[in-house]
Parts: C-alpha cells; sequence; structure tokens
C-alpha cells in the first residue's frame, strides 16, 4: 500500500505538534524527518533533542533520515530518543553492512539512501537487510526543490530488483514530490512518498495531504 510521510523540514516549527496532528488527519501515516548537519549536506536542521520531543506529541512511526558524516556515532541518540526508522546514505558509509547492522540492533527499521548520481545497482548486496530504500529524486540539504526525472529509471530499476531476488523493501522517495509529479512516481514503483512543501507550504496541510495522497492511491490502483 502506498503511504504518505509528511516531512517536518517544510512545517511551521512554532506549531509543530499541530501541523503533524493536521497532516496524520489527511492521511499521513508516517513522520519523515531530515537530519542534516551542515557538512555532507549544506543545512543544520534537527536532531535527536527534537526527535525526543516528537515522539511525546505523535504515536506515528518517526522515520529519521540522517544526512550527516559519521551517522554510526548517532545511531544510539536516535534510538533513544524513540526513533522508529534510520536511514544512512550510501554516500556518506565507509562501512554500510555495519550501519545498518547497528540500526537494527538498537530495534529500528534500517534505511539505506541514494543521492541522485548514485546507481541503485550499487546496493544489491545489502538489499536483504533494509526495510527500505530512499531514493533522492533531488540533491539533498533544501526543501522546494524540483523532481529530477531521472529518479523514475532508478525507482524501476529497484522495483524490478526487490522482484528478482524475491524481497519486501519498501521504496521511498524524496524531493518533489507533488500533485504533478506524484503518479508517475507511484506508477514507477514507489510505496512511500515523503512530500514537504506539498502538504505544509499553503498552510493547509490537513486538506493537501489528503489530496496528495488520494492521487497517489489512484495511480497505485487502490
Amino acid at each position: 500500500m502506498v503511504e504518505l510521510l509528511p516531512s517536518i523540514l517544510s512545517a511551521d516549527f512554532a506549531h509543530l505538534a499541530g501541523q503533524i496532528a493536521a497532516a496524520s488527519r489527511g492521511g499521513g501515516s508516517v513522520v519523515h524527518v531530515d537530519v542534516m548537519d551542515g557538512h555532507f549536506v549544506p543545512n543544520i536542521t534537527i536532531g535527536p533533542v527534537v526527535v525526543k520531543s516528537l515522539r511525546k506529541v505523535t504515536r506515528l512511526p518517526l522515520d529519521c533520515h540522517l544526512m550527516i558524516e559519521n551517522p554510526d556515532a548517532f545511531i544510539p541518540a536516535f534510538a533513544e530518543a524513540g526513533a522508529d526508522w534510520v536511514s544512512v546514505h550510501y554516500e556518506t558509509c565507509r562501512h554500510l553492512h555495519r550501519s545498518l547492522e547497528l540500526i537494527a540492533c538498537h530495534g529500528m527499521k534500517p534505511g539505506v539512501v541514494v543521492n541522485p548520481a548514485t546507481r541503485v545497482d550499487l546496493l544489491v548486496e545489502i538489499l536483504p537487510m533494509v526495510h527500505h530504500v530512499l531514493v533522492m529524486s533531488v540533491n539533498p540539504g533544501f526543501g522546494g526543490q524540483k523532481f529530477i526525472e531521472f529518479s523514475l529509471d532508478k525507482i524501476r530499476r529497484l522495483a524490478q530488483l526487490r522482484q528478482e531476488l524475491g524481497l519486501a523493501f519498501r521504496i521511498e522517495v524524496d524531493g518533489g514530490v507533488t500533485c504533478e509529479t506524484v503518479a508517475r512516481i507511484v506508477r514507477a514503483g514507489a510505496d512511500l512518498l515523503v512530500a514537504g512543501n506539498a502538504i505544509f507550504g499553503a498552510g493547509r496541510p490537513e486538506e493537501d495531504a489528503r489530496a496528495l495522497l488520494a492521487l497517489a492511491r489512484q495511480a497505485a490502483g487502490e
């Protein structure tokens, strides 16, 4: 089933609990948390302290996307803060297998992320380990960017690998997911849709989440 993951990067942080609740009423089923360190990506956002606060205001799973250098050093802190899913970048993990094992041994669902220029075939060996593969369909670091069209080929390739290898990992997409792009993204094979600006940008998170999810599920034939 296709799921919508509201990204709080685009939310109003002064009213974060209310924004998450509204997006949830609109069908959002997982909260996407972008963690940036100003080194791996050119922006600084939030860390375990905010995740711990989020855990107090929502029962939805917290999907923490670590866009940081040396993620292994912070994985235990995110587990303690209440994260449910944690994904790390292929491009920043020297020992990716070890990082994914560390996430799993802390009781969280492990995910791997690939930037636009990274081929998904590089992930074949670790695909049996992951709960989800996150395809960045923009260059990471900022919200509101335009969808990179060749990301559709990467999503299709992941869906093909999933079938060929008999695996059940989810395919997550982050970047430029809007009412204009979501149908093509879903038809390519994605089933976890991260959306920030499309949900929170106009100040109508409940209505806009509901509309986006309806288009996605229509495209999926659900």
